[in-house]
């Protein structure tokens, strides 16, 4: 289980309360386990950091980008940002503002192709019982920039 800074859980039911548009749009598309029986979190906090969206089972991370992120303070923080997440296993995609709002479908099936990618192919099993354990699951870097 990934460890978290307890002094982040406030802020983060803030940035659910106070999602962009485009976060909307993603979360719309991935909430209730439509993507392959696949939980996603929003705004979740994992270690000094909070995610966009954040699939356990798979190791994923979803992150959506505005404007901001083009200038160059940014792109150093969040190079090191992605730097230390990816160093817990994680897989990071990144997508901008404009590519969720124009281009939902095709940022949805990049998504669903990482799922299988990480998930070797095969469908997850079906949800466990209280108590159950999850599986480990392989995960690389990759950035994907439209």
């Amino acid at each position: 289980m990934l460890k978290y800074n307890s002094h982040l859980k406030p802020h983060s039911r803030r940035l659910r309360s106070g999602m962009t548009d485009s976060e909307r749009l993603l979360w719309s598309r991935l909430r209730g386990k439509q993507l392959l029986n696949v939980q996603f979190y929003r705004q979740k906090p994992i270690g000094e950091y909070i995610v966009d969206f954040y699939a356990p089972r798979a190791r994923l991370i979803l992150e959506v980008d505005g404007s901001q992120h083009l200038h160059q303070d940014h792109i150093a923080n969040d190079a090191r940002r992605d730097d230390w997440l990816c160093s817990q296993g994680l897989e990071i995609l990144r997508f901008t503002n404009l590519e969720v709002l124009n281009e939902l479908d095709a940022v949805v099936s990049v998504v669903l192709e990482t799922l299988n990618e990480l998930m070797d192919g095969n469908p997850p099993n079906p949800p466990l019982r209280k108590g159950g354990l999850g599986t480990s699951l392989k995960s690389a870097s990759r950035w994907l920039r439209g």
